[in-house]
């Protein structure tokens, strides 16, 4: 049998004969996508910047991500993640916010902060005094950007969108750490005064206008900065920026929990 299957195997009939078994193996993963894009269908009220819980393997990943980035321990990094994720308060406040917005209907009551936990444990670990993030939204990663600089004592946040709905969940104490500002992230980051110890690219998402926020807020960035984006996982703006400017880059990739979509990540280069 054995003698018969190497045969087979080097023959023109092989990839016939291997059709069962990678029908089998294609059909159990597009039928666990076909089950999660059902579940989203029928359940979430998203329709943009979806919002999931992490794989367990992945959120330990990032742990290690984390501590091999900002130096610290991992169990420090874990510290971090398991105070946001039991974070009641935060969690009330979204959900809150969320039911009283206009936009309920296109956003879920549950709290869910998928890559978010690595922002969170950055600014924990590394414990900036200004962050700037350009591209708003609803304002889930600004409040815990802003949860985290809280949690430290010290430093603000600095929001930038375009849109003047943008940022509704960011009020009660989560405001008084973050200035939000409304117009093009290219002009209101050329204004930018104070010097920026970790950059977040989180506005449009491509890599024209990566480079040219990049380009904008290099100036203002503050000796030892952290740069990160959110569209690493797209384009290869930051890492290229990183190479001119003699950056190590590092990148970690997103693993959603049952759920369809494939997942961002973080880029960050230092």
């Amino acid at each position: 049998m054995g003698d018969f299957r190497r045969r087979v195997a080097s023959s023109r009939f092989a990839r016939a004969a291997a059709l069962p078994t990678r029908i089998r193996v294609v059909g159990r993963h597009d039928l666990g996508v076909l089950t999660d894009s059902a579940r989203w269908l029928t359940r979430s009220r998203e329709h943009t910047n979806f919002t999931y819980d992490l794989q367990p393997l992945n959120r330990e990943h990032l742990s290690w991500w984390v501590a091999g980035v900002a130096d610290v321990p991992v169990d420090e990094v874990r510290s971090y993640v398991r105070e946001l994720e039991e974070d009641d308060d935060l969690v009330r406040h979204v959900r809150t916010m969320t039911q009283e917005s206009d936009r309920r209907g296109l956003a879920d009551s549950e709290v869910r902060f998928g890559r978010r936990l690595g922002w969170y444990a950055l600014v924990r670990a590394t414990r900036p005094n200004h962050v700037v993030e350009t591209g708003t939204d609803k304002g889930l990663g600004s409040v815990v950007l802003a949860a985290a600089l809280l949690r430290n004592g010290t430093g603000r946040l600095t929001t930038i969108d375009v849109n003047a709905e943008s940022g509704y969940l960011v009020t009660d104490r989560y405001a008084g750490v973050v200035e939000r500002r409304l117009g093009d992230s290219l002009a209101l980051l050329g204004e930018e005064s104070s010097p920026v110890d970790l950059f977040l690219h989180d506005s449009l998402h491509t890599r024209a206008h990566e480079l040219a926020e990049l380009a904008a807020v290099e100036p203002r960035l503050a000796p030892g900065a952290l740069v990160l984006s959110d569209n690493a996982h797209a384009t290869d703006a930051l890492m290229t920026w990183a190479e001119q400017r003699g950056r190590s880059f590092s990148y970690w990739q997103e693993r959603p929990d049952r759920h369809w979509y494939p997942g961002c990540g973080i880029g960050l280069a230092r």
